[in-house]
């Protein structure tokens, strides 16, 4: 047992900004019992992997993390927790210098499983997460970022795409109370946060389990809470930006102009094949609203490939939709079977080599479409949430814009903390720059 309030606690964080919340808020149950928070590179006395297993790459990444944290300090107590937990915890088990196994829905109560171990065997605590319709309710009272807070939502999946292994190891979708929510923001913005970005697993289905709410009620509530300037959503559904959603939304100064939108392919015949519920043409639409409403929108996304069956031509007109769209930023990942989901049955799956070609050529295309993008603003105005002091820059700091341009600022260091207006003269590898 450790029940030391001097005991030292390390933290890694794999995949999502909900994850990335919920490592802050076991960080907060710790502190509160009077651990010490230590790097995760550093000895400690417990460490808490927090793991993804999205991708056979986050697994591999987790386990990475596993034998760190055993080389760092082989006597101490190594807590794996999280989705990868959830869905192989019988292989996790398995991993030398593993002591606890938790899943996604046992994180409230990871002190009092590391304060209850006892060396003799591994503790298996994870549980079914099928049948789990209430919100895991674990606010954080100290958030440590400097002026951008997550604030996580919701929970859960019930979309079950072919591909994805979230439903099966988030559960169902459950809302957070609408005034848990805003209680946690108004605590935000009293601290001096300017901005708060809303996450969760499918933050569209917000308000679906609650019957009286949805996601735009709740940003429109959020929208008047003073002190907060800036209101950012995580990753979207495109079905829930209809003509409604986005001619309403527009109407909010505070919401950010960038929208997260993952359309996965380019191809209808996959889309449908990945149980995607929209087409390229409802996609190109939606598109069009958005910036049709919403000035200098960014709009970035989400890009598989490799997914079975897709074909060359599926690939041509991924390329040629991502083109066309203009995106202002895509994330590219490549399929990777996950047991239990339909897509892991198929029979078409697609090599490696042909996976890593499509990748290449697609991450070059969206490096393009971001330069093009992000070089449109050099010589405009444009308001920075100023963050924090560059590393890599002397003499200068760095923060976002609302549409999540990085933008690096000469000097200006009593701005730390606050939106201000700046022209940039200069683009790099996707920065702007102002002298």
């Amino acid at each position: 047992m450790v029940r030391n309030f001097h005991a030292r606690v390390a933290f890694c964080t794999l995949g999502c900004k909900t994850n990335q919340y919920d490592t802050q808020s076991m960080k907060e149950q710790f502190t509160i019992r009077g651990y010490q928070i230590v790097d995760f590179e550093s000895s400690a006395d417990v460490y808490v992997i927090n793991t993804c297993t999205v991708t056979n790459l986050a697994d591999r990444k987790s386990r990475q993390a596993i034998a760190k944290a055993q080389k760092n300090n082989p006597e101490a107590i190594i807590a794996v927790v999280g989705c990868y937990s959830q869905r192989a915890a019988n292989e996790i088990m398995a991993l030398s210098g593993v002591d606890i196994v938790a899943g996604t829905t046992e994180r409230s109560k990871i002190v009092d499983l590391v304060e209850c171990y006892d060396k003799s065997k591994i503790v298996n605590a994870v549980s079914d997460v099928a049948n789990n319709i209430l919100f895991d309710e674990a606010p954080i009272r100290g958030h440590h970022e400097k002026t951008r807070a997550v604030l996580k939502i919701q929970d859960g999946c019930s979309q079950f795409c072919a591909y994805c292994i979230i439903p099966y190891v988030r559960g169902p979708v459950r809302s957070r109370k609408s005034v848990d929510i805003i209680m946690e923001a108004k605590n935000l913005a009293e601290a001096g946060y300017k901005e708060i970005v809303l996450t969760g697993i499918h933050i569209a289905s917000y308000g679906k389990d609650l019957h009286d709410k949805d996601l735009l009620m709740l940003i429109s509530e959020m929208h008047s809470i003073e002190g907060i300037e800036r209101l950012r959503l995580g990753s979207l559904d495109p079905q829930l930006l209809t003509n409604q959603f986005i001619a309403e939304a527009s109407r909010l100064p505070k919401l950010c102009p960038h929208f997260h939108v993952s359309l996965q392919s380019g191809s209808d015949r996959i889309l449908k094949r990945m149980n995607r519920r929209y087409t390229t043409g409802q996609f190109a639409d939606m598109v069009g609203e958005l910036r049709t409403h919403v000035t200098d929108v960014a709009l970035t996304t989400d890009v598989m490939v490799g997914f079975p069956g897709e074909t060359d031509e599926d690939f041509e007109n991924t390329l040629k939709f991502v083109n066309d769209t203009q995106f202002s930023r895509i994330h590219v990942f490549k399929y990777s079977d996950r047991q239990s989901t339909s897509a892991s049955t198929f029979n078409d799956k697609i090599t490696k080599a042909v996976k890593d070609e499509r990748s290449k050529r697609l991450i070059e295309l969206g490096n393009r479409l971001e330069h093009n993008f992000v070089q449109a603003f050099i010589g405009k105005e444009v308001s920075v949430l100023v963050e924090d002091t560059s590393i890599q820059y002397e003499n200068c700091v760095e923060g976002y814009t609302s549409n999540y341009n990085k933008v690096i600022i000469h000097n200006l260091f009593d701005q730390l903390g606050k939106i201000v207006t700046v022209v940039p003269s200069l683009v790099k590898n996707g920065v702007l720059f102002v002298n």
